[in-house]
């Protein structure tokens, strides 16, 4: 039963990363598609990993060693999971406790961390309650217009709280990095989550102010971990850059209703832990 369970985690977790991933349909169409995609297999391998633990290596199986080579690889797979989730809390913290270091400074009505570097970057940096980082090249090439764009933009980040779901998103990226298409969908959600963030902008900005903006920042250095860091330039590779551009320079697509169901299918992950009831 173990390794049956074992095995069932596994083929749904590589069997769904194979499926075609095609980057089609409406922002809320990929988002919710790649998010999906993204979350169910390293959710499920937890959940199969704490119902192994949660049945220990004992029961009635057909060799004595497959309780013990099951239950020693979950114990394994969440020690992992566990070191992973506290490396990612230490270099957190210690970002933040540099970006702390930093002078403060007034942006329109907002304080920020000024950054003593003459390269333009503006980011939110932290957990749930992110800080702005804006660096003083950036205060100097950009207009008065063009800054309110990006603090805007910046905005938005803090209002989704981008840095934290990332954060948790960052971890299972890390824990999963050897699963099919981890590394593009995580790109893919980059790219949505600055879409999501210049289209909550432009509600209130002019559009090409932001599209201009985001090709004067184009050549801005990644100073953070992507897991704690969400920066108006990220995700910024040309084809990346022209959809973002096309995006904002295009008539806003019509956002549908919340579908209550949506996340139902999140329920799956929960099976591997029905079957502890019935383990003997």
């Amino acid at each position: 039963m173990h390794l049956t369970l074992l095995f069932f985690g596994l083929s749904c977790a590589c069997g769904l990363r194979l499926l075609e991933m095609r980057p089609e349909g409406t922002w809320q169409e990929r988002w919710q598609r790649s998010l999906g995609l993204f979350l169910f297999p390293p959710l499920i391998l937890l959940m199969t990993a704490v119902a192994l633990v949660c049945m220990g290596p004992q029961g009635q199986m057909v060799r004595w060693w497959e309780g013990w080579m099951s239950y020693w690889l979950a114990v394994g797979f969440l020690a992992v999971a566990g070191v992973l989730i506290l490396k990612l809390m230490v270099e957190g913290q210690r970002s933040l406790r540099q970006v702390h270091t930093y002078s403060q400074v007034a942006l329109r009505g907002r304080y920020g961390r000024l950054l003593a570097t003459p390269i333009p970057f503006i980011a939110q940096v932290g957990f749930w309650r992110s800080e702005l980082v804006v660096s003083q090249g950036l205060l100097d090439t950009f207009s008065t217009d063009h800054l309110d764009a990006v603090l805007t933009h910046e905005q938005a980040h803090a209002h989704y709280h981008d840095t934290f779901w990332f954060f948790w998103l960052g971890w299972l990226r890390h824990l999963s990095t050897w699963l099919p298409q981890t590394e593009a969908l995580w790109q893919e959600l980059l790219l949505l989550r600055e879409r999501r963030a210049d289209r909550w902008a432009a509600q209130t900005v002019d559009p090409l102010l932001l599209a201009e903006s985001l090709l004067q920042m184009v050549q801005a250095p990644e100073l953070y971990a992507e897991t704690i860091c969400a920066t108006f330039s990220s995700a910024t590779p040309r084809n990346r850059l022209e959809e973002r551009i096309d995006a904002l320079l295009s008539v806003p697509e019509a956002l549908q209703p919340a579908n209550p169901w949506m996340w139902t299918w999140l329920l799956l992950v929960c099976l591997p832990l029905l079957t502890v009831p019935f383990h003997y």
